[in-house]
């Protein structure tokens, strides 16, 4: 058994099931996310989120898969009976994206479900999440990255019911630079102001507001900030909260309810490889605003695993 302070993981996705009363921790876990062949995708589990079983593989690539390298950020969704995990890959010569992948069960195997990346195929893609809405039309929800248009974008793209490819064309739904908190990265002497977007996850607030978050750079390193649609549906307009959710060097947020029905913040801390743990966070809702519960003040205590 493992404390969470003895995974390393990036943009950690937590599904609870409840069925089973079983807490699945998904993220990027390869030792180093940066450089050199990826390996693959592992998951932990709970049943009190404290001490956690694994790693399992979840996805491991066979020979012919298209991607080798930057196995990042996959999520897990039960969707019409399946588990169906959304990924970001990448290759040389070839863009990055998200492709969709499957499983009858949540500690896998995964198999590849799109026929490759869903997301544009000439665009720097990655961190898609899937938003189902009030019509019952899944979409993916995705970052178009600085790297291709300097200041990152978020962008919506219909899939079909099958979830097997995109539907329709993507939708730009706000830039990174439209926060108030977000911060330019790189050298400013550079002349390129490079904005990042990370991590959308949509929520949807008791009293009917649609709430994304998303990371990029603030003034103390990464953050997480919430976005809003003043319509309630994916099309917005978005509007950004002036002030970060959480801006001390954590991000890549996502929300889940515990068993006992609290709601949680997942992100990982510190955002610096290879000392990336999971954190996870009480929140308090009202009115459509999410608050950290607690006042964060202690740094992540890193722990050795059990040999």
């Amino acid at each position: 058994m493992l404390t969470k302070e003895q995974i390393q993981i990036r943009d950690p996705f937590v599904l609870a099931v409840k069925v089973e009363k079983k807490y699945y921790l998904y993220g990027t876990t390869d030792k180093n996310v940066w450089e050199g062949k990826a390996t693959g995708f592992d998951v932990y589990v709970s049943n009190d989120l404290d001490r956690w079983e694994g790693p399992f593989p979840a996805f491991r690539p066979e020979e012919d898969f298209w991607a080798d390298r930057h196995y990042w950020a996959p999520e897990v969704y039960l969707y019409d009976g399946k588990y169906y995990m959304f990924a970001s890959f990448k290759a040389d010569r070839k863009f990055r994206g998200t492709q969709i992948l499957v499983s009858d069960d949540p500690v896998g195997p995964f198999r590849p479900h799109s026929a490759g990346s869903v997301t544009p195929g000439d665009w720097e893609c990655l961190d898609g999440t899937l938003y189902v809405d009030g019509a019952g039309h899944p979409w993916m929800i995705f970052c178009h990255e600085w790297l291709q248009v300097q200041d990152g974008e978020i962008c919506a793209i219909p899939l079909t019911k099958d979830l097997k490819s995109a539907a329709g064309e993507p939708v730009l739904l706000f830039h990174a630079s439209d926060a108030p908190w977000a911060v330019q990265s790189g050298a400013a002497s550079s002349g390129k102001k490079n904005f990042v977007t990370d991590g959308p996850f949509l929520h949807r607030a008791a009293n009917g507001d649609l709430l994304m978050l998303w990371s990029s750079h603030g003034v103390n390193g990464y953050a997480i900030g919430i976005a809003r649609s003043e319509t309630g549906d994916i099309s917005g307009p978005w509007v950004q909260d002036r002030e970060p959710l959480f801006g001390q060097d954590g991000g890549h947020g996502m929300l889940f309810t515990t068993f006992e029905g609290e709601l949680m913040l997942a992100i990982h801390r510190p955002n610096k490889t290879p000392n990336e743990r999971p954190l996870f966070l009480p929140l308090a809702e009202k009115n459509g605003r999410l608050s950290i519960k607690r006042q964060f003040r202690n740094p992540i205590v890193l722990q050795r695993a059990d040999p």
